[in-house]
């Protein structure tokens, strides 16, 4: 069946909207549903919604898990013309195929939002897409344009697929509305997902990283109230190896001073609740500890947090609170990363200053865990890192990759 609308159409808003909304959809969505659907879409459309809002204890997985379901209903809806009831594995071969090579009518330019006020109502955002191209950071940072001709799903991308849905479906047997996981009947995943041999960790270089961290403490000295704070995120993230949304403030975790802790042996302790909701307690090293007490003296506060301290970790510039944007803390590092390129140019470290440009954010707490593990117990490492197992943090242990290469490294080709 060839799809009805070139263009899709958003189905789901933000969650706080949702739920708001509770029971009332818009009405929007409702006619096109009703009109353009097949039999049980609006039934689709309601449990999907259930399922979504029962993530409402983060946005980020929320976000996540929108973007499949939304995907796998616009598929079903209006290019099969079946409802979920209907999908068993061979439909969700068709899915995972149409992925692989969406029309381009499907692909956006840029993320946008699904919805927009308008008037004091939300209306559609036409220039929403379900798959969006886009360029890397080095790329992006040159002005160049993202090409729908020659976009790609990423492995990455394929495994959230996978494992959303799968969750999904799981929801769906639960509810009793469907009786099969179609993502669990599916055998051959490697015609989609590519098995690695090792995943290699993205990190700063030991120079980079000293850089990295010069440039943020000179930064510092030159403009103190504006990049005191950046100094501090930078030791946050690699000494602590906190994630960024480990720093921003949510509807399930606020970062407060108080989160510093003093123990009964003397010892502090940063607590902190990361991915999939969890609570962790992180030593703080005598190094992290100065750390923050410059920028608490820099703050007018007292050297040392005292218990149940409720000020912002990382205050906005403007107005109370702390910082609720992820976006915010990307960009406070993403500034010290420019900087550090720039320095890095000027000493003539080019070729370093060149793979620095394509750092990210998280890089940092990847290139934290990699120095700590080579000097202490991997199973402490692990518990700081908030790691389910041994097995990740041992993902960062590179002397093996390095004995390897250095034992092929004077290998010959021609025969002696």
């Amino acid at each position: 069946m060839k799809y009805k609308h070139k263009s899709p159409l958003p189905l789901f808003d933000t969650l706080k909207v949702m739920l708001e909304e509770k029971h009332e959809k818009k009405p929007s969505v409702l006619a096109r549903i009703e009109s353009d659907a097949p039999d049980n879409a609006l039934s689709d459309y309601n449990v999907a919604c259930e399922f979504l809002c029962s993530y409402r204890g983060s946005a980020d997985t929320f976000a996540a898990y929108r973007r499949e379901v939304e995907r796998l209903l616009q598929w079903a809806w209006f290019v099969a013309g079946i409802s979920l009831k209907d999908i068993k594995r061979a439909e969700i071969d068709d899915f995972l195929a149409f992925c692989q090579h969406p029309p381009k009518e499907w692909i956006g330019l840029k993320t946008v939002a699904r919805f927009v006020d308008q008037h004091g109502t939300r209306v559609i955002n036409r220039d929403w897409r379900p798959f969006v191209s886009k360029v890397g950071k080095v790329e992006y940072s040159a002005e160049q344009s993202p090409d729908i001709s020659n976009w790609a799903l990423s492995q990455k991308s394929f495994q959230a697929i996978f494992s959303i849905l799968s969750s999904f479906f799981n929801f769906l047997i639960q509810e009793e509305y469907s009786d099969v996981n179609p993502i669990a009947l599916i055998r051959q995943k490697s015609k989609f997902i590519r098995k690695k041999q090792s995943e290699k960790i993205r990190r700063l270089s030991d120079l980079q990283w000293e850089y990295v961290i010069e440039t943020a403490e000179i930064m510092a000295d030159q403009d103190a109230g504006l990049h005191e704070r950046t100094l501090f995120v930078m030791n946050a993230l690699y000494g602590m190896y906190l994630r960024i949304s480990e720093l921003t403030q949510s509807e399930r975790w606020y970062p407060k001073m108080g989160d510093f802790q003093l123990d009964m042996d003397g010892n502090w302790w940063f607590i902190t609740v990361g991915k999939g909701n969890k609570e962790r307690s992180v030593s703080v090293s005598d190094e992290m500890l100065s750390a923050l007490k410059r920028y608490r003296t820099y703050r007018n506060l007292s050297l040392l947090p005292y218990p149940g301290e409720q000020t912002p970790l990382i205050p906005k510039t403007r107005g109370a609170g702390g910082i609720s944007s992820t976006r915010q803390i990307r960009n406070i590092v993403q500034a010290c990363f420019d900087a550090a390129v720039k320095r890095m140019i000027e000493d003539g470290f080019t070729e370093d200053s060149e793979r620095l440009k394509t750092a990210t954010v998280h890089w940092l707490r990847h290139t934290g865990i990699s120095d700590d593990v080579k000097r202490r117990p991997r199973e402490h490492v692990r518990d700081d890192a908030g790691h389910g197992s041994s097995a990740i943090t041992d993902k960062y242990i590179d002397v093996e990759l390095r004995e390897r290469h250095a034992s092929a490294r004077k290998k010959s080709i021609k025969p002696s």
